[in-house]
């Protein structure tokens, strides 16, 4: 396996962990941001207010875009796994 192989392959995976975990943060970020501005508005310093809120915003999107995520992933192992006696020479 050459250099030029190894690093095409890490780019290509750490291309879709970017894309796979954007979804969620972005979910959390928003929903974070609205969070702390509510609470900053109504002055309620309940701790425990934005991590649920943002768990619950988190699963459900891992739950709406799961099976996209899941196409992601599958697709690329089986490409890696095609190219697998390509890449051990």
């Amino acid at each position: 396996m050459d250099k030029a192989t190894v690093i095409s392959l890490a780019e290509a995976t750490l291309t879709l962990v970017l894309l796979v975990s954007l979804p969620p943060i972005i979910v959390a970020t928003v929903v974070g941001l609205a969070i702390s501005l509510f609470q900053a508005l109504t002055q309620i310093q309940e701790q425990t207010l934005s991590f649920a809120v943002k768990l619950i915003a988190v699963i459900a999107t891992l739950v709406f875009f799961g099976g996209w995520l899941t196409a992601e992933l599958l697709t690329f192992s089986q490409n890696v796994f095609a190219d697998f006696p390509r890449l051990i020479r």
